[in-house]
């Protein structure tokens, strides 16, 4: 019966519940939850017509599981395994007997093996790998003789998302070229692939095909245009727009489109990111801020600005979004750069970023101001500790101000899938490390004011991080706002909060970095 009420399925309470898969049939669901013991991410199965009596299937230690897909006939399913950003495998179950069987091969280095889902026959499965190369290529395994082929391993990018068709002979994929997506077409009959031209680059993913086998929707955006829904024929190779989402008030064909820039850093790397500028209405040196992404295997792609359009066209302040070391996109090889010992050299990125922007004539590099989320946050400290002499003022949302109590604090299922990408503090001499480089340990060196935002339920960077980083710069006489919402956690998500955030965050740019009133 349709009687339009919500139904909660899970406990509502503090576990972690997700990944959600739903069988070929369309009758059950599998997904992920911490519920056990709040640290090991197990997998049940349930009816949601009967929730009460979903059951257990499999019980796992560790939280980086998660269900890729079911087996046509609704008997197994793959189980990934994500260990770090540079290590997946994968497993076959038996939903009957929660029997699991290790699909990925084994190897002495670290291999990505992700995003597996089944052929139509249920004899082989697609997937995405980096074995015996530097980025993420498709692949098909044998799942009898484990025989991995390689379908797009020339191609010199990161496979980022594909979709089977319902009758198994096509397969839409696209590539990740530095942020922008290209889209092709796999005939699995000959692992033979072409470029959709009439799918122009941009942010593209989410794809999905009708039943009948010809349209295929996705979604699309780009610096002038929020993300919206676009269906292609594979026949007339046509595109329809099937949604056309509110700009407020902005026009479209006056907005920038993100530029891609280049700079060398300390050591030689070549670093990238995307320049956005302001309104041409803006003459002369403009202010900068640098937007800092999470993960730290984030990347920034050139999307749409949203409320970010505030800064480019009536503050006049260019964005720039730089992917430093230990972005994903640009191999696995770059991803390493800033494990462990190497972490303050996505820093030191950003400094010959600096130097790049000191450079630029249209640029004030006397102007300048760093922001970031979650690790991006951790970024903006680090930031404000190396170069307080360079930037002038700082926004830190959610980010980690120490990483020996982040990883005491964080929630327990994630504990052992960041410690292999910062490092593990149990470790003596990695404990040393870490507490060396934390920006609470060297609040000292930060001169210049700082904005501080955090969620007061965040289970990822709980809020002992902005609080101790916040009482620590006050105590240094140090300018510094603090905003907290009680009821927000990784990032504010409440309308009411996130404006306040937005607001309060222009009176801060405008004080510090315009220096206006």
């Amino acid at each position: 019966m349709v009687d339009g009420k919500i139904t909660l399925l899970t406990d509502g309470g503090r576990s972690q519940n997700g990944g959600m898969r739903w069988s070929t049939k369309g009758d059950k669901l599998l997904y992920g939850s911490t519920r056990r013991n709040g640290a090991d991410r197990d997998v049940y199965l349930m009816d949601p017509l009967q929730p009460q009596k979903d059951k257990l299937v499999l019980e796992l230690a560790g939280g980086g599981w998660g269900v890729n897909d079911w087996s046509p006939d609704d008997k197994s399913f793959i189980l990934g395994e994500y260990v770090s950003v540079n290590e997946s495998k994968l497993w076959l179950v038996d939903i009957a007997t929660g029997t699991k069987t290790k699909i990925s091969p084994e190897s002495k280095d670290p291999l990505v093996f992700g995003g597996a889902v089944f052929s139509k026959d249920g004899k082989s499965i697609y997937l995405s790998t980096d074995l015996d190369n530097e980025f993420n290529y498709l692949a098909k395994m044998d799942l009898a003789t484990k025989k991995i082929t390689p379908i797009t391993k020339s191609i010199p990018w990161n496979i980022s998302n594909y979709d089977l068709s319902p009758d198994g002979t096509k397969m839409i994929f696209s590539t990740n070229e530095a942020g922008l997506s290209k889209v092709y077409m796999l005939n699995t009959l000959t692992n033979q692939y072409e470029a959709i031209k009439e799918i122009p680059s941009g942010s593209v993913g989410g794809f999905e095909w009708h039943e009948n086998g010809k349209d295929i929707a996705y979604n699309y955006s780009t610096a002038a245009s929020s993300s919206d829904i676009y269906v292609f024929n594979i026949v007339s190779r046509k595109t329809e727009r099937w949604t056309e989402s509110e700009l407020g008030g902005l026009v479209s064909s006056q907005l920038n489109d993100a530029k891609l820039i280049k700079w060398k850093s300390f050591d030689g790397t070549e670093i990238s990111g995307f320049h956005y500028k302001p309104a041409t209405k803006f003459t002369g040196k403009r202010p900068v801020i640098i937007v800092m992404h999470g993960g730290p295997e984030g990347q920034s792609t050139p999307g749409f600005q949203g409320r970010n359009n505030y800064y480019l066209n009536e503050l006049g302040i260019a964005i720039i979004y730089p992917n430093v070391r230990g972005s994903t996109g640009y191999g696995k090889s770059f991803v390493k750069m800033d494990n462990g010992y190497l972490r303050e050299n996505s820093v030191k990125d950003i400094g010959a970023l600096l130097d790049w922007i000191a450079l630029q004539p249209d640029l004030d590099a006397s102007r300048v101001m760093t922001m970031g989320g979650s690790y991006g946050g951790y970024m903006a400290l680090a930031c404000a500790v190396h170069y307080s002499d360079r930037i002038k003022c700082s926004n830190d949302i959610v980010g980690i101000s120490s990483f020996t109590t982040f990883l005491k604090n964080t929630e327990s299922y994630r504990r052992d899938l960041r410690r292999v990408e910062y490092g593990d503090e149990q470790d003596p001499k990695m404990y040393e490390f870490l507490e060396k480089i934390s920006p609470l340990n060297n609040v000292g060196k930060i001169k210049i004011p700082m904005f501080i935002v955090q969620g007061g339920n965040d289970p990822r960077v709980p809020r002992t991080e902005a609080s101790q980083m916040a009482a620590a710069l006050k105590a240094n006489n140090v300018p510094v706002w603090y905003l907290e919402a009680k009821d927000e956690g990784h990032g504010f998500r409440k309308k009411t909060n996130s404006d306040f955030q937005f607001y309060s965050t222009i009176l801060f740019v405008k004080k510090y970095l315009l220096e206006i009133e």
